[in-house]
């Protein structure tokens, strides 16, 4: 069985468990994905299976892609491809169209995507700094300002800076399926997400 999909942020909402319980959840349309190609441990050294997500005008599609996808057995152009590491490929074959019903309500799971963008800003709002005094005098409170060293005339990497914040591959863990819709492809998980609405989100099994 495949152990992700990929699928589109929605939205945010919330359900009421059984208790009465609210609990806050995230809407995602997983799939469907097609399978473009099956890795092997004996061709390429681990067993993997390739997907496809997403339709793409022919376009903005380029030619290795349309023949990687053509040689496939796929007659629609694909936008995005993944591939998850799987134990066992002889259940699965190029072309081969997953749904979501691979999850079930309770799964544990991990979601990756692009945090939301939010430009060029100070330590302050990046990093959390506590900044300089608030009071009558200070003319710059939210220190540290755009700054880097006096002979190099740069801030160094990994200095706790001002810069371009967001916009990075995030792995949100411990959430769980809530609730699965096989006939509309959607997928409740528990809590928050990376990413704005309507972005890309890959939905991994958790290793148990």
């Amino acid at each position: 069985m495949l152990t992700g999909i990929l699928g589109t942020k929605i939205g945010m909402t919330h359900v009421f468990s059984e208790d009465g319980r609210m609990i806050p959840v995230t809407v995602i349309q997983a799939g469907p994905v097609f399978v473009t190609q099956v890795k092997t441990q004996a061709s390429d050294g681990y067993s993997a299976v390739q997907v496809g997500f997403g339709e793409i005008s022919d376009k903005k599609i380029t030619f290795p892609k349309f023949g990687h996808l053509k040689k496939a057995g796929l007659s629609q152009n694909l936008r995005h491809l993944r591939e998850y590491r799987v134990a066992d490929t002889s259940g699965f074959e190029p072309g081969q169209m997953i749904g979501c019903d691979i999850f079930a309500e309770g799964d544990d799971v991990r979601v990756t995507a692009t945090s939301k963008g939010r430009g060029f800003q100070g330590g302050v709002k990046r990093y959390g700094f506590k900044g300089q005094h608030m009071t009558h005098g200070y003319m710059t409170h939210r220190r540290p300002l755009s700054s880097g060293a006096t002979g190099p005339q740069r801030v160094f990497k990994g200095t706790r800076k001002p810069g371009r914040m967001g916009t990075e591959t995030v792995t949100q863990k411990g959430l769980k399926i809530v609730g699965v819709d096989a006939e509309r492809n959607l997928i409740l998980v528990s809590g928050s997400v990376p990413g704005h609405n309507g972005c890309l989100v890959s939905l991994a099994k958790e290793a148990k």
